[in-house]
């Protein structure tokens, strides 16, 4: 059977060649794009979720008739709009149908406007159906970006731009961040918000595998491949087929791994090893590294016709250094979550203790935070040592003092107004300030309750 093009918008099914060719020749004069078909088998299949159309089937045909085609389709879509086409004796059977969800039943025969009318008011209903699953949709995603990724920071904010940008396209993707700095989780976050969110997602450090093993484990082998190998072997590639892979540190493969990664992305099939089978792949590449490729690539360690294929679509993730306005607020979320799984009493910071997380030079980003976090909610303070080299006090963007003494202020408030508060009380009470003067600092630094998603600063008290 054909595969339904994207564009169609009526799918056509009756047995009789006269009917359906001259409904054909009326929906196409009126501007539709229509597929027509004889029989209703395996049309269930070819119809994805949300296609923008809609169905027209009579209801007897050989084989899967109308009542159990609309069965199918509502199985997979509720809300498709469904018109049945009925003889006159098959009234009650198109009456029982639209109990069922049917939109909308013709009695043959009818006029040429009829069919249109019903048509066109069931595609206006699709294109509202579908309008708002994407806003739905859109609005989980930004919550669940928002929820992963903490931060306010201007570098946060763009970077869960770039990541709802890049979740809804198919093309490849290169991390580049620092260690510690959350490329596995904006890997996962590009993966789920994608359409392969219900495939697999498999993710693998290049740079902790065994130069012996790597191979094997990411193109698999046939038996008898090289020594010990005593039965095929899927590798990760393979496994991943339909989904996502995540290759991390893909700066320490090897430069004949390199050539047949560069094979794959260029094909999309993959060969075990031993093997003389083309699989074909349907995947998308996530690839994460903490060096400069292209500096790498200048110096004969990294082949530049692999970075040049995989830089199609970079992203870059702020070290914590470049987002020092999250850093209070990151510490708390993390603090508090340890606390919660623990079952502790929360804890409050000290005001020396944010100034000392607010010096700190975070050379293990954020994974060095989270830690931090989780030593604070266990009460064994914060466990900061001293880097070697580390300046007395953060100031990476070259900061006035009072721009520091700024930008420290609104990290804390910040960072209250992620805690539970019910009004400006609480939240002046915690932080020590009149209501007014937070009314103010709250302005000054365009914070507000809608950034925790409870109620307005100006409300009822």
């Amino acid at each position: 059977m054909t595969t339904l093009d994207a564009r169609t918008q009526v799918l056509l099914i009756d047995d009789d060649p006269h009917l359906r060719q001259a409904l054909s020749q009326t929906l196409d004069l009126a501007g539709l794009q229509v597929t027509s078909l004889a029989n209703a088998q395996d049309i269930a299949t070819h119809i994805a979720r949300d296609w923008p159309g809609v169905v027209v089937s009579d209801i007897r045909m050989p084989g899967i008739d109308g009542l159990q085609l609309l069965k199918q389709l509502q199985e997979q879509d509720p809300e498709l709009p469904i018109l049945l086409i009925t003889g006159h004796g098959d009234v009650p059977l198109a009456v029982q149908a639209m109990r069922a969800g049917a939109y909308d039943f013709l009695e043959k025969p009818f006029a040429s406007e009829d069919l249109l009318d019903s048509v066109r008011r069931a595609l206006a209903l699709r294109r509202l159906v579908l309008d708002n699953r994407s806003l739905r949709l859109a609005l989980t995603d930004q919550h669940q970006l928002t929820a992963r990724l903490v931060g306010q920071s201007i570098p946060m904010q763009r970077l869960r731009e770039q990541i709802g940008a890049l979740a809804s396209i198919s093309t490849d993707v290169l991390i580049l961040g620092e260690t510690g700095s959350g490329k596995e989780v904006v890997a996962r976050a590009l993966h789920d918000l994608s359409s392969r969110r219900d495939g697999p997602f498999v993710a693998i450090n290049a740079g902790a595998l065994a130069e012996s093993v790597v191979e094997s484990e990411l193109f698999g082998h046939e038996p008898g491949a090289f020594t010990g190998a005593q039965k095929r072997r899927i590798g990760k590639f393979e496994f991943a087929n339909g989904g996502t892979l995540f290759l991390d540190e893909i700066e320490s493969m090897s430069l004949d791994v390199q050539v047949k990664l560069l094979r794959l992305l260029q094909e999309r099939v993959v060969e075990r090893l031993g093997g003389n089978q083309l699989i074909p792949l349907d995947i998308r590449i996530i690839a994460a590294t903490k060096e400069d490729l292209r500096q790498a690539a200048d110096q004969g360690r990294f082949r530049a016709d692999l970075y040049y294929r995989l830089n199609v679509a970079p992203l870059s993730i702020p070290s914590l250094r470049e987002r020092g306005d999250d850093i209070l607020l990151l510490f708390q979320h993390f603090a508090d979550n340890a606390s919660a799984r623990h079952s502790l009493a929360t804890r409050a910071l000290q005001p020396a203790q944010s100034a000392q997380l607010l010096r700190h030079s975070w050379p293990g980003n954020v994974r060095e935070l989270q830690n931090a976090a989780e030593r604070f909610a266990l009460g064994l303070g914060l466990g900061l040592e001293q880097v070697i080299d580390e300046p007395p006090v953060q100031n990476p963007q070259g900061e006035s003092l009072s721009e520091q003494v700024e930008r420290f202020e609104r990290s804390i408030i910040a960072a209250e107004l992620n805690r539970s508060h019910s009004s400006m009380r609480s939240l002046a009470e915690a932080l020590g300030v009149p209501r007014k003067t937070l009314h103010d600092k709250l302005r000054k630094h365009g914070l507000s309750f809608a950034d925790t998603g409870e109620s307005s600063p100006d409300s009822a008290d």
